[in-house]
């Protein structure tokens, strides 16, 4: 049995076909809309969310300013635009399990509306991203998806990150100009009326970010106690669910079952005519198809809407008697389609997109209801222009069902055997797009989907399905070349070897300034500098044939599958002034960042140090050991044997640790030396700036004297931000050695602690040095060279 096969039939018992139909059944009882408005993945209220689709069958969507590409990496080293492919994956898995329709207002890699780092003010943020491009973002949305009501999820107040409150007062604005024919007519879409604005009525304080002020008072709630009864689990267990998928951000929480909560809203804003003062969120609003008609001022819709709900009341209670469902769901499409033919056209703006959203969902209801089973699957899961790929069809049916696939336009689709189908990509075709705008839990969202057509009783009626994995385009002009970026420092001036993976057909060209020496060999290029060469940062690009070439970054994970991202290809290249440390250093990985790698690169003998080494506490073959990102939490021997690390450091062992949050098992009086507290929420302990000025406390320090002089020059070029999760308390043991602060703030001492202990010394930085090595930022590796160095921690 393959794994592919294994995984197939794990999915297939873990989704019974009786639940499908349940939950397609859901989205019918409402014709209400919901969006919820966040800045990253995973912003969105998922337990609130739960409650209100489970529950209620409100129609869900999400709008989602960035990709979470700034944000940090749970599980694995993606970072930057690749951990955005990545989250939007999550995303839209997450968004499945609450049937929402998810729309993001980033749109390509390079987008100015990308998370661009931690950020304090709403007016920061929005000078970033582009104030007039948010809003024609906001609102393309807003009047493509047409919901009643829209809730942001944070709020506009001092001590939230600044994304979330560009969002919320972009949110104001946005349900304005949605409705106004004057703004961004080139949209050419009709223009929509959200009915109600919400903001929550509650704190966004916690670990991470601490609002000064109270929220605005409650006017309405969401109860999201209870469970479904069907699927077994509560509200807010489903909800969580949905977070699950989110594992870059180490989503995901156990609720125990039976847990109360309410979800207490503010009504921010209301359409005019529309009451404002309610006793629930549906007030004034079409709960269900029977309220549709009078809301609407059409009357003459009331019979068909009415017999189409009460059908639709006559499906759900009859699950899962199929047969009796069928009967009820067919007579609930067909008035559903005599109302939208005979709907006055006063009427069609608060009627047809609803309806249209019945229709949808009604077929998808049939589908699950009848004995139809069918999925598509890809033989391979990419693909370059030219070439051409084999669709396999499993369909079982007691009755005729049609099949076809859909593919772009350009694509040639051929059916060569039973159920079986050749898909060819156009020469001239483009690589996947890794950032998707829209995914929809009720249409066609790969590039290549399955479109089935069949009749019942004389009724047409039809279901897309995405196959089982998505078929990725490759470049036809792809290169492997490794690494993509290189350091080369002027001390040694040492070789660097590109390895090229795989066969090139065609020539393939390094393109150097006379600086530089490419050397085509066996195993790629041999890269050296001439010995005057300047310091600085290189951008070679990588031709094929004369022609530029194309690099593919590739990402899987269990829950995501496949993901592939082709950029231009270039080497990176930094030419750097810089003593290495002295003596033997050993690193302890955490998962979540590269520096070993970049070290190396940098000309440092780095050793891992494993969980074996780490349980017996044999540390001294080092000099010098460093702790990664995160790793006392994820490397749970490190945790269990960190009396014998500090035994070690007394001994003469040079100790570094690198930035932990508090709930990375950092417990203040075990895991330093002496008591060390790292300060939350994060907001209050960060410098966002990465250009704030830096100002020495101890001028003098080793640390700053050797073995590379430490300048203002160290702490230019900064990518993001100085740091984050400064420690806020420390032991006279250590003493800070910078201060520095974001614009119009206090100053924060704790972003470098040096502590002598017996014959050795702790560091403790919360700088992001790591991302900053992965930036190919000078200034980080010179000052990453002097905290390694063994010979300085012995003049302290």
């Amino acid at each position: 049995m393959s794994k592919q096969d294994a995984d197939r039939l794990l999915n297939a018992f873990a989704q019974p076909r009786s639940v499908q139909l349940w939950r397609a059944l859901l989205p019918l009882k409402s014709c209400v809309s919901f969006m919820n408005t966040g800045a990253h993945p995973d912003d969105e209220i998922s337990t609130m969310l739960a409650a209100l689709i489970y529950r209620e069958g409100i129609n869900l969507s999400h709008a989602c300013s960035t990709r979470g590409e700034g944000g940090q990496n749970a599980i694995g080293t993606e970072t930057g635009v690749d951990l955005g492919v990545v989250r939007t994956r999550e995303m839209e898995r997450a968004a499945d399990i609450l049937d929402m329709t998810q729309y993001w207002l980033c749109q390509y890699p390079g987008d100015p509306l990308a998370d661009f780092g931690f950020s304090k003010t709403g007016e920061e943020t929005l000078k970033y991203w582009g104030e007039e491009r948010t809003l024609e973002r906001f609102v393309w949305i807003l009047r493509t998806e047409r919901p009643d009501i829209a809730t942001v999820t944070f709020l506009d107040v001092p001590g939230q990150h600044g994304h979330h409150r560009a969002m919320t007062q972009s949110a104001y604005k946005a349900v304005k100009l949605a409705a106004d024919p004057k703004a961004f007519p080139e949209q050419n879409l009709p223009v929509w009326q959200v009915k109600k604005l919400y903001l929550p009525a509650w704190s966004g304080a916690g670990d991470a970010y601490d609002d000064d002020l109270p929220p605005p008072p409650q006017t309405v709630e969401i109860e999201g106690s209870g469970q479904d009864l069907i699927i077994g689990m509560d509200y807010a267990q489903l909800g969580q669910v949905s977070r699950a998928f989110h594992q870059t951000q180490g989503m995901g929480t156990w609720v125990a079952p039976g847990k109360q909560k309410k979800w207490p809203l503010h009504l921010a804003w209301v359409a005019e005519g529309e009451p404002a003062n309610e006793e629930s969120i549906f007030d004034g609003l079409p709960r269900t198809l029977n309220d549709l008609a009078e809301y609407a001022g059409a009357m003459v819709l009331g019979s068909p809407l009415f017999t189409a709900q009460s059908a639709i009341d006559a499906a759900i209670k009859a699950w899962p008697n199929t047969k009796t469902m069928n009967t009820s769901l067919l007579a609930a499409l067909e008035s559903v389609r005599d109302a939208m033919r005979i709907c006055p056209d006063s009427a069609k703006a608060e009627v047809i997109h609803r309806l249209r959203a019945k229709e949808l969902q009604l077929q998808r209801a049939l589908y699950w209801a009848s004995p139809i089973r069918a999925s598509l699957l890809p033989e391979k899961i990419s693909a370059r222009p030219g070439e051409t790929v084999r669709f396999n069809l499993e369909l079982d049916s007691d009755f005729a069902v049609g099949a076809h696939l859909e593919v772009p336009q350009g694509w040639k689709v051929e059916e060569v055997g039973p159920k079986q189908f050749d898909v060819t990509v156009p020469d001239d075709a483009a690589p996947s797009d890794p950032l998707p705008d829209i995914w929809s839990p009720l249409r066609g969202n790969e590039n290549v989907f399955l479109r089935l057509m069949w009749t019942l009783e004389g009724v047409n009626m039809q279901m897309d399905i995405d196959p089982l994995q998505r078929l990725n385009v490759l470049p036809a002009n792809e290169v492997a070349l490794e690494p993509k970026a290189l350091l080369i420092n002027k001390r040694s001036l040492a070789e660097k070897q590109v390895e090229l993976y795989g066969r090139v057909d065609g020539a393939l060209t390094l393109e150097t300034s006379q600086q530089f020496n490419a050397t085509r060999n066996d195993d790629g290029f041999l890269l050296s500098a001439q010995a005057d060469v300047d310091a600085g940062l290189y951008e070679l690009p990588v031709q094929l044939d004369g022609k530029p070439a194309s690099f593919v970054r590739r990402m899987q994970y269990p829950h995501t599958g496949p993901l592939v991202r082709a950029e231009d290809a270039q080497i990176s290249l930094r030419v750097l002034d810089a003593e290495l440390p002295k003596g033997r250093i050993g690193y302890v990985g955490g998962g979540s960042d590269r520096v070993q790698y970049w070290l190396s690169q940098f000309g440092v003998d780095v050793v891992t140090i494993d969980d074996d080494t780490l349980a017996a506490g044999r540390f001294g073959d080092f000099d010098s050991i460093i702790i990664g990102v995160f790793a006392f939490r994820t490397r749970p021997a490190l945790l269990d044997n960190v009396e014998a690390l500090h035994d070690w450091v007394r001994q003469g062992g040079n100790l570094i640790t690198l930035y932990h949050r508090p709930w990375d098992n950092w417990d203040k009086d075990r895991v330093p030396l002496a008591p060390l507290e790292i300060g939350k929420p994060s907001l209050r302990w960060r410098v966002t700036d990465q250009d704030a000025e830096v100002r020495y406390l101890q001028p003098d320090h080793a640390l700053f004297a050797g073995p590379n002089k430490i300048g203002d020059e160290d702490w230019a070029g900064w990518h993001k931000e100085r740091g984050l999760y400064f420690a806020s308390s420390w032991d006279d043991a250590y003493t800070p050695l910078l201060s520095m602060n974001d614009a119009g703030e206090n100053p924060l001492d704790g972003s470098l602690l040096v502590g002598a202990f017996g014959k050795g010394r702790h560091i403790h930085t919360s700088l992001i040095l790591h991302h900053q090595l992965d930036k190919l930022v000078p200034g980080a590796y010179r000052l990453m060279a002097n905290m390694l160095d063994w010979q300085s921690s012995q003049t302290d």
